[in-house]
C-alpha cells in the first residue's frame, strides 16, 4: 500500500486489508510505504488513526517509512492511492519496474479507471470517512480477488 507521505492513505489501507485478512484467516504480509521521506519513524496522522478506531482498527503501531526500489522485488504486489503515486514508485523502482505488480488500488472496485484516491491531509473528518470507505470497498474486493 503506497501513497506520498505514508501518514493517511496507505496507513489506513494496510490497517484495513490486515484486518480483513485476520478474519478470513489469510497469511498474507502487508506494509504500507510513502514515496516521499518526510514522516519516516512518525505514526500515521491522527484523523487516520481516529477513523481507524472508530471502525475498531488500531494503527497507532505502524510508523511510516519510505518505499524504496527493492519493495518490488519483496512484495508481489503493490497498491497506490494515485497517478502521482505510481509515476513515483516506477521512477524509484528504476530498472527494476515491474509494470504487473503495480495497481492503482481503486481499480479493485472501479477496474481499468485509474482513479485516484484523493488525499485528505488537512481535510476533515468527513474528507478520512470518504477515504476509510472506499478503502474498505478496495480491501474486500483485493481479498475476493486474490485469496
Amino acid at each position: 500500500m503506497v501513497c506520498l507521505g505514508n501518514i493517511c492513505r496507505s496507513p489506513l489501507a494496510e490497517g484495513i486489508i490486515k484486518e480483513k485478512c485476520k478474519k478470513k484467516n489469510l497469511n498474507w504480509i502487508i506494509d504500507s510505504a510513502g514515496t516521499v521521506g518526510c514522516h519516516v519513524g512518525i505514526a500515521p496522522y491522527d484523523l487516520s488513526q481516529q477513523i481507524a478506531l472508530h471502525n475498531n482498527i488500531d494503527i497507532s503501531k505502524q510508523q511510516c517509512r519510505k518505499f524504496i526500489a527493492s519493495d518490488i522485488e519483496s512484495f508481489n504486489l503493490i497498491f497506490v492511492m494515485d497517478s502521482s503515486n505510481y509515476a513515483d514508485v516506477r521512477k524509484i523502482c528504476g530498472s527494476k519496474w515491474k509494470e504487473e505488480k503495480v495497481k492503482f488500488i481503486l481499480n479493485e472496485v472501479y477496474p481499468n479507471q485509474n482513479k485516484n484516491l484523493s488525499d485528505p491531509w488537512n481535510g476533515t473528518e468527513k474528507d478520512f470517512e470518504y477515504v476509510f470507505d472506499l478503502l474498505d470497498k478496495a480491501c474486500d474486493a483485493i481479498i475476493a480477488h486474490y485469496s
